[in-house]
């Protein structure tokens, strides 16, 4: 997939020129702003070239990364990115985490703990990828980036006043831990419409934004190149959930979730908790879970367990760690499932016992999801009474984030509006891209 300034005909080469022609100038007269788009599953950054976005380079060949960090035990050494994720799936002695964003605003961020070879808190780990990024940026277009302009969801929190608070407070601490003198910050879906094309005379448009961690709307009108947002909404349901919930429907009942375990003391039964299967479903959890305790009641529960099988391969993915490999797993089964021409896929587990996969049909799929779908909805519908607007007035639907494209989100809205547009083109540079126009603005 080629990226945004190419499909716009700007070459590279081109572009950092402009930028290094404009450094000196722009320094001397303010202080230069990165467009930071940090995602709970991917981060993008950029700044305007001319009168167009410019993604930076982040990664060898692309203008998106992995929001992941990988701790690497034996080399000591801190990676990111698709870096991150290999040495994940190479099977390297380390922590391995994702989906930091969904944490903001939780006891978790500030809790000192043990990662690796260090003790850190959980904003410092996000301080450091953001440091990563504006170091690459820095180094791709020879510019000191001081100010921030950073893409936030409209609620971290959907019904917590006080940690939606928090989760700013932190994510802004985590820029200055990482250099930047001051940030300020956008509204994602409101960035996204800064970016999206022209609408048909007398029409609205929709952002739907459905990124890892949350689901963000924004109604907005547009005259000439000026955007005007007219309201804003979130919820907090995201990619990262339809992954948490796949993975508790299909995968977690092959390690034991809902079986019966015996008593250790007398001849009655229970099932087993379910704590630690949603634990090892939720990407931001899976680190804590392979706790002593944790792998002491996998062991029990194979030995106690009506069918041990299952809990054996608890046991397995708690001792060998692999609950990062099953995550991944089901978010590859959820995308090949969203293909047109597949009715059915698969997740596959061979990672935990040979030949062993989780088989799941589109139709489960949207009976998964079923509960996501109507909040999802529910919020869409709020942002329009906010706006004081008629579905009938929305004239284009823009569909941002990857988690947007599946069918059960499309079909969701069009049920809404079944006479809008639909636009995809831009799904996973939108906001980065919004966000480069807006740092190009005055801030306020």
């Amino acid at each position: 997939m080629r990226d945004f300034q190419k499909r716009r005909g700007l070459d590279d080469k081109f572009v950092i020129a402009y930028l290094a022609r404009l450094s000196f100038k722009q320094q001397e007269a303010q202080m230069a702003v990165l467009g930071i788009d940090f995602g709970t599953s991917n981060t993008a950054a950029g700044v305007l070239a001319g009168d167009r976005p410019f993604l930076i380079e982040v990664e060898p060949g692309r203008t998106t990364l992995p929001t992941s960090v990988f701790f690497d035990y034996d080399r000591k050494v801190t990676t990111y990115g698709s870096v991150a994720n290999a040495a994940l799936i190479d099977g390297r002695e380390g922590r391995f985490m994702r989906a930091l964003k969904s944490v903001l605003g939780t006891p978790l961020m500030r809790e000192k703990r043990q990662v690796a070879y260090e003790r850190l808190t959980l904003i410092e780990v996000v301080a450091r990828f953001l440091r990563m990024i504006r170091e690459r940026a820095e180094a791709a277009t020879g510019q000191t980036y001081d100010v921030a302009l950073s893409g936030r969801p409209v609620r971290f929190h959907s019904s917590d006043d006080a940690r939606n608070a928090q989760a700013e407070v932190d994510l802004r601490e985590a820029y200055m831990i990482a250099g930047f003198k001051d940030v300020h910050f956008m509204y994602e879906p409101e960035a996204a419409a800064l970016a999206s094309g022209p609408l048909d005379a007398g029409t609205l448009g929709l952002i739907v934004d459905i990124g890892g961690g949350t689901s963000d709307f924004s109604v907005f009108e547009r005259d000439g190149d000026n955007t005007r947002v007219i309201a804003s909404h979130g919820v907090r349901v995201g990619g990262t959930d339809f992954d948490r919930a796949i993975s508790i429907d299909q995968v977690m009942p092959l390690l034991g979730r809902g079986a019966e375990v015996r008593n250790a003391m007398g001849s009655g039964r229970h099932i087993a908790p379910n704590a630690i299967f949603n634990d090892l479903a939720t990407w931001q959890k899976i680190p804590f879970t392979y706790t002593p305790e944790n792998k002491r009641m996998a062991a029990d529960f194979a030995k106690l367990g009506i069918d041990p099988a299952l809990f054996a391969r608890l046991h397995t993915v708690l001792d060998m760690e692999l609950g990062h490999d099953i995550a991944f797993a089901v978010e590859a089964g959820k995308i090949h499932i969203n293909k047109p021409d597949v009715d059915e896929a698969g997740i596959d587990l061979r990672v935990v016992e040979r030949e062993l996969w989780a088989r799941f049909s589109k139709l489960q799929l949207g009976a998964i999801l079923t509960d996501h779908a109507d909040e999802i909805s529910t919020c869409a519908t709020e942002t329009l009474r906010m706006a004081d607007v008629s579905p009938g007035q929305i004239g284009k639907i823009v569909f941002v984030g990857g988690s947007s494209l599946l069918h059960v989100v499309e079909n969701a809205m069009t049920t809404i509006f079944p006479h809008a547009a639909l636009e995809r083109a831009e799904a996973f540079t939108a906001v980065a891209d919004g966000l480069a126009i807006a740092a190009s603005r005055p801030l306020p």
